[in-house]
């Protein structure tokens, strides 16, 4: 297994989370980690995206009313960021509760509901990268605060970003 390992030796995650790459459960190689956090986010979740749709098209989809430079910057930058203070407040909590694995698990599922609200198509998708980019909070707070908040932040971004511009070009066509 791929486990890391805490500060008291022990190990700091348990299976599903212990089966992720290393980059993602060690603090370490901070380019590498985005990079491979931005593709297991990202591609699951587009295969997610499709197979929703496909399954159940009338389930509600999300929709940006307004698309133009200041929606993919509230989209890349400003959404990531503020949800990724949420996540880390939450994640706080839940660490104090929880061993680290159930904690991730329980915020991605917290953060499907929630976009459920918003739409019931997105909710079955965004519980995939949120599951990621818990992991890397939980796995970067072992480096600082800073590092546990700008490290998802940054996979969200760019996780965020494809679409965004993709959503951008159909409009302005």
């Amino acid at each position: 297994m791929r486990a890391a390992v805490s500060s008291d030796g022990g190990n700091a995650w348990a299976p599903p989370i212990s089966l992720l790459p290393k980059a993602l459960l060690t603090p370490e190689r901070p380019l590498r980690a985005l990079i491979t956090a931005w593709a297991l986010a990202f591609l699951p979740s587009v295969v997610l995206g499709a197979a929703v749709t496909q399954l159940l098209p009338k389930l509600g989809q999300p929709e940006l009313p307004v698309v133009n430079g200041l929606a993919l910057s509230l989209v890349v930058i400003m959404a990531p960021v503020v949800e990724t203070l949420i996540m880390a407040a939450v994640l706080s909590l839940l660490l104090r509760l929880f061993p680290p694995t159930v904690a991730v698990v329980l915020s991605a599922l917290g953060w499907g509901v929630a976009h459920s609200m918003a739409a019931p198509a997105w909710g079955l998708v965004i519980w995939w990268p949120f599951l990621i980019f818990s992991t890397l909070y939980v796995t970067w707070r072992k480096r600082s605060l800073l590092a546990a908040v700008a490290m998802p932040a940054a996979a969200h971004g760019l996780h965020n970003l494809l679409p965004a511009i993709s959503l951008l070009m159909m409009h302005r066509n």
